[in-house]
């Protein structure tokens, strides 16, 4: 009896030391006696314990999927900033492969100076601001956050878009600054010799018309900024058609009044379809395409307006005859006060804001502005509209 029950134990703890070289929930693992509730508990142990590893699996792998959906990269770094993951964003940003960088000092894989002095200094205080040596046109704001300990998460967002538009604003104030400064002192000037000097007739006269000439100029300006705030701050345009016959004819006569004789205006249209949309904005946008053609053309040139319209939207394209433009500076020429030649732009009565006017009008409607130019061929720009903004098309 007693060797039964030394054998009846001997087997059932074989079967428990061969199963703990390779454990798992298995439901035929079972005895009799006492060694049943042992095994009862065993397996219960570990099915709860299968139940927890999956569920902490699927956890893990909705955040790993949450830290894959975010637009801002993520690294995780150890104590000697060594990666431990990274996202699709940060792999995109930073030339990262998570497969085989893992593992590997940072520094060595991204290695531009300034980077690598801001993990060595240690001090993350405040973010770094990185421009790529290969593309400077990029930008990232690098925020290092300790974590766990010894660990660090490192976000990396794409500040581009902002950085673009920080320096436009510095151009921008820098730019009417400067505008606004050649006037003013002018007319400061032509006062201080009013106020100290006599002069004759004549010559006030001069000052007089120089002075009115240039506060003229200023108004424009300011005209033409009031404009743009205002283009930015409207609410969407309306939907109503503007009648294209009126407007091109409209066109045509300030062409004519601002070219005085010196061009020959032609007006080409298939006479069918409106616009729909805001005409005040239209008309503003269509009469700077129409006063950067006259200005540009030299005297006997020719200026085209254009109109047509069908099922698949519509186009109109003011085209010169005048002094053209080079391809290099056509993607800057919406930029408010850019100049391709500042000299002649003042010189030609330009504000520097009228094709910023335009960019603005037409995009408000959905509408695109091409620009093709040839130096000393000439220039044509199109204003392009979708089918949602032309009206009287059968």
């Amino acid at each position: 009896m007693l060797g039964w029950k030394l054998l009846f134990h001997i087997g059932n703890f074989s079967r428990l030391e061969v199963w703990s070289r390779q454990p798992k929930a298995d439901s035929s693992l079972d005895g009799r006696g006492e060694w049943g509730s042992v095994f009862a508990r065993i397996y219960r142990h570990e099915k709860d314990m299968a139940t927890q590893i999956v569920r902490r699996e699927e956890e893990v792998a909705t955040l790993i999927a949450a830290g894959q959906a975010l637009t801002d990269g993520v690294v995780l770094l150890d104590e000697n900033y060594q990666i431990i993951f990274c996202n699709t964003t940060a792999e995109m940003q930073l030339g990262l492969v998570i497969h085989s960088d893992r593992g590997q000092p940072i520094i060595n894989l991204v290695r531009q100076p300034e980077f690598v002095d801001y993990l060595q200094a240690g001090d993350f205080s405040r973010p770094l601001t990185m421009r790529f040596e290969r593309n400077e046109d990029r930008v990232l704001s690098i925020h290092v956050l300790p974590y766990s300990d010894s660990r660090r998460l490192m976000q990396v967002k794409d500040v581009t878009q902002t950085d673009r538009l920080d320096r436009m604003r510095r151009d921008f104030v820098a730019n009417v600054s400067h505008e606004l400064r050649t006037p003013l002192t002018v007319l400061s000037g032509f006062l201080e010799t009013l106020q100290e000097f006599e002069v004759d007739r004549d010559e006030r006269s001069r000052y007089l018309a120089l002075m009115s000439e240039q506060s003229s100029r200023m108004l424009s300006i300011v005209q033409d900024l009031l404009t743009l705030s205002s283009i930015e701050s409207a609410p969407p345009p309306d939907t109503e058609p503007v009648d294209m016959i009126s407007l091109l004819d409209k066109l045509r006569r300030d062409a004519e009044a601002l070219s005085a004789g010196r061009h020959s205006i032609v007006v080409e249209s298939d006479g069918q379809g409106d616009l729909r949309g805001s005409e005040p904005e239209l008309v503003s946008a269509f009469t700077n395409l129409v006063a950067n053609a006259v200005r540009y053309t030299p005297a006997g040139g020719t200026i085209r307006l254009s109109w047509k319209a069908g099922l698949q939207g519509a186009e109109f394209a003011v085209q010169d005859t005048g002094i053209g433009i080079d391809s290099k500076h056509i993607p800057r020429l919406t930029e408010r006060f850019y100049r391709v030649d500042r000299g002649r732009s003042r010189d030609a009565g330009g504000t520097g804001l009228g094709l910023a006017i335009v960019k603005h009008s037409l995009s408000r409607h959905q509408a695109q502005l091409e620009i093709k130019s040839t130096p000393g061929v000439g220039s044509r720009f199109a204003a392009k509209f979708p089918a949602s903004r032309v009206a009287g098309i059968q």
